[in-house]
This record gives structure tokens, sequence and C-alpha cells, in this order.
């Protein structure tokens, strides 16, 4: 056993030493091998890379005389045009040296022709001047023999014959300035009556006029005596709260309200009927009632207002100015209703407004707002013009609302078409025939108003106020007012009855110059 292990130790330290020998051998033998192949391939490289610089330096001597060759051709070709240019050039200049040479010789011409007309010219002007001379001498000589003929002097002639000339000039300004206005009064005019008439056609309304009474029908007149009550308890105690007087007289089975204030007659109507209906008439029965018929007539007014606008087709008015809209309803002017008026003005502006190209809308909202101040004019002192003006400023309303609001009777001037066209609607809703009426002694007062105003102006013989004064016919001293002053006379006067009268429409001022020969045969 001992020797086996012995003898395998041994093998093993054989195979060890065999290996110790043969690695070194052989790493050595590999390393000769590594040298041998890589001196080859560095051989090889070597050779390459000698024969691509030999090939670099050929084909870069090949593109180095292709280049030189270029540039030669460019050059060659470069010159040959430089030469052409030069000579076209050089053509050029031959040319316009040519002309500047014709040119030279021409204006050498007109020198001398200019110099030999300039010495006519001179020649032409000594002569002027000599009889320039003889002329003066000979005007002074005539002036002289005028003078002497005429007994007047220079300057007086001249003043005479300045004075002539301006009296033709007045007449001819005047007649040219009458046949202008006429003509331009006649377009107008047609225009105008076009423009209204379709207005008026358009816009249908009521032919009505207000009073200042109103009637309460009754069932029976057994009725009249339980108004009036027990030693007149009633009637007063109405009368009291309404602010109205009752008159019952011998109308059969009727009551009249009497009152300047139309508001609060209609008050006084609403309650009277609800008693009347209702039956029971006493003290506080009538308060409680009229309390109601003031609330109801309060919510009616508000509605009119808000219907009147809505009617016309006018929006985002302010809430109060929609009620004392409403409140016009109940308020006339020279018995025609203010509401119903403020509606049709504002229709016919509307319509006027369309026919002429301006905002309708507007046009309508300041027809329907220029009576306003009517609303409130028996409580606040002023004019309905100013009291409205001020309320529409209150309420921002626009600028052209407001102006057509002070403009519509003429008090100031219209700064905007649409005050023109508020004061023509008003003017045609005012005098349409059955929109007005007054009262036989303001009428008649108002007609010798106009002949007073006529008979104040120089030249004035008699004057009459016709067709309910509507025309003044003035009578003129022939001798006084020439034909040419008529024209002038007229437009004074119908300034001045503009300033002083107050009147519906408008009225014609018609001069009138006669002038007569008489002589008799003996």
């Amino acid at each position: 056993m001992t020797g086996s292990v012995t003898l395998v130790l041994a093998v093993l330290v054989a195979v060890v030493l065999s290996l110790l020998i043969s690695v070194p051998v052989t790493y050595k033998v590999a390393v000769q091998n590594k040298a041998k192949k890589d001196a080859e391939t560095l051989g090889t490289a070597e050779e390459k890379a000698r024969s691509i610089i030999d090939e670099a330096i050929k084909t870069g001597d090949a593109k180095k005389r292709e280049a030189l060759l270029e540039v030669k051709e460019e050059s060659l070709r470069t010159k040959n045009e430089l030469e052409r240019e030069t000579k076209e050039r050089r053509n050029e200049l031959q040319k316009y040296e040519k002309r500047v040479l014709t040119k030279e010789e021409t204006v050498d011409k007109k020198a001398e022709a200019v110099e030999k007309r300039e010495q006519e010219v001179t020649a032409k002007a000594g002569k002027l001047q000599e009889r320039e001379k003889k002329v003066e001498e000979m005007e002074a000589q005539a002036k002289q023999e005028l003078e002497r003929i005429s007994g007047l002097t220079a300057e007086q002639a001249k003043a005479e014959l300045v004075a002539s000339i301006e009296e033709e000039a007045k007449v001819d300004i005047a007649r040219r300035y009458r046949e202008l206005e006429a003509q331009a009064k006649d377009d107008a005019d047609k225009k105008a009556r076009e423009y209204v008439v379709n207005a008026i056609q358009k816009c249908s309304v009521d032919h009505v006029s207000e009073t200042t009474i109103s009637v309460v029908p009754l069932p029976s007149d057994e009725m009249k005596g339980r108004i009036i009550g027990r030693e007149g308890r009633n009637i007063r105690a109405l009368e009291m709260a309404t602010g109205v007087d009752l008159i019952i007289d011998d109308t059969p089975e009727a009551v009249v309200l009497s009152a300047f204030d139309p508001v609060r007659r209609e008050i006084a109507r609403v309650a009277l009927e609800k008693l009347i209906v209702d039956g029971r008439i006493h003290p506080a029965r009538i308060e409680e009632m009229v309390e109601k018929a003031r609330r109801e007539v309060e919510a009616q007014i508000r509605e009119d207002g808000e219907n009147a606008a809505m009617d016309v087709g006018v929006h985002g008015i302010h809430p109060e100015l929609l009620k004392l809209l409403g409140r016009m309803k109940f308020r006339s002017s020279y018995g025609q209703n203010a509401l119903k008026h403020s509606i049709e003005v504002a229709e016919l502006c509307g319509l006027l407004a369309g026919e002429i190209g301006l905002d309708i809308k507007l046009a309508k909202r300041a027809g329907l707002l220029h009576d306003i101040g009517k609303s409130i004019d028996h409580e606040v002192e002023g004019s309905h013009i100013q009291i409205g003006i001020d309320l529409c400023r209150k309420y921002k309303e626009s600028q052209v609302v407001i102006n057509s609001v002070a403009a519509h009777h003429g008090d100031n001037e219209p700064e905007s078409l649409i005050a023109c066209i508020v004061q023509a609607a008003d003017a045609i809703s005012a005098a349409r025939p059955g929109a007005r009426r007054e009262t036989l002694e303001a009428y008649t007062n108002r007609l010798k108003q106009l002949e007073d105003i006529t008979n104040e102006f120089k030249g004035v013989e008699k004057s009459f106020a016709i067709q309910a004064g509507r025309e003044v016919r003035v009578m003129v001293i022939p001798e006084v007012i020439s034909d040419a002053e008529m024209v002038i006379l007229a437009k004074d006067i119908a300034k001045q009855i503009e300033t002083t009268l107050e009147y519906p429409g408008q009225i014609k001022v018609n001069v009138i110059r006669e002038s007569r020969a008489v002589e008799y045969a003996k």
C-alpha cells in the first residue's frame, strides 16, 4: 500500500515537472511566430501607404493643371466682355456728344432771336410810354372839360355815381333775393308738403277736445239725495277728500264734477262710481273709496305711460318719466289731450325722420317727451319747456332729446335736424282741424294783437287778420315802401310775430303794395 502511494506521488511529480518545462518553451515559440507575422503586415502597410501617396501626388498635379486652365479661360472671357462694353460706351458717348453739339447750336440761334426780340420790345415800350403820356394829358384835359360842363368836381361826381350804383345794386339784390327765396320756398314747400302729407296719411288719430268737467251718470235721481247726505255731509266729505266741486242741479240722472286738476277729477269720478255701485255712502266709506280710487288711478297712470311708450315703439325710458307721461292723459292744451298729442307728435316725428333718413327711434323719443313738462307744470313753477328740460336732464336723457324739448316752441335754437322735426310735428298736431279750440275772448284778443303788431311798422297803412288768424294782410304806403323793401318788411313782421305771439300752427304774412293814378276829364 505504501509502495503504490509512493508510485503515484512520483508520477504526479513527473507530470508537474514536465508541465513546468513545456509552458515556457511553448510561450517563446508563440511570441516568435507573432513577431514574424507583425513584421510581414508592417511591410505590406508601408507599401500601400507609399502607393497611396504617389497616387495623391499625381491627382493633385492634374487638378492644379485643370484649375489653371479654367482661370485662364475665365480671365480671357472677362477681358473680351470688358472690351465689348467699353466699345459700346464709347459709341454712346459719341452719340451724346453729337446731340449736345446740336442743342448748343439750337440754343445759340434761340438766344440770338431772343436778343432781337428784346430790342424790338424795348423800342415798342418806349413808344407806349410816349403814348401813355399823351393819353394822360388828354384824360386831364377831358376831366377838366367835364368838370367845367357839369359843374361838379371829380369827387362829387364819383360820390353820386357810387350812390346810384349802390341803389341799383340794392334793388337788384332785393329782386334776386326775392327770386331765390321764392324758388327755394317753392322747392322746400313742395318737398315739405310731400313729407308732411305722407306722414299725416300714415298717422291716424281721433279729432277730440278735452274739457274741464266730468259727468257721472246716476241710476236714478234718488241717488242725488244720498250723494248730498244729511245736511250735505256726504257731498262735503267727497269734495274735501278729492278737491273737486260736485255740481248737482236739474240735469236728470247725472252729477257734474268740476276741477282744474284732471287727475283729482278722475279720482273723484272713479270714487263716486264705486260709491254708487256699492250703495253705502257715508263719510267713512267715502274716504275709503277715495283712497282706493287714488291707488287705481296711479296704477292706471303708470300703465298709460308704459302703453304710450310701447305703442310708439320707444324703450328704455326711466320709470318716473313713464309715470309723468301717463299723467299727461289728464292734461289738456287748448282742449287737446296732452298724451294723445305727444303720441301723435312721436308718430309724426318717426315718419318724417324716416323720410329724410334720420334715427327714427331717437326722433320718436324726442317727440314723445317734448311736452313732458306739462305733466307737473301746475305743481312746479316755470314754463313747461324749462320743467321738461330739467326732467330730461334729471333722468339722463340724451342731449338731442333735451335740445328738442328746449327748442320745440322756438325759445332755443335747434341743434339737430331731429329738433326741427319735433317743431314741425308739434305744429302739425296742433294745427290740424279739430285738434284744439280756444275761448272767444282769447281768440279775438289774439287777432287784435296780430293787427297791432303789423301796424307798428313804418310804411304800413292798415292790416287785417283773416282766416281765423292764420293770415295777416298788410297794406303799405307805395310812396314809402318800394317793391324791393316789401320782401324785407314781410320778413321783419313775421319775425316780430314769432317773438311776440303764441299761436298754434303758422301765420302767413301777406304784404300788398298798390299804386293808383287818378285823373278827371273835364
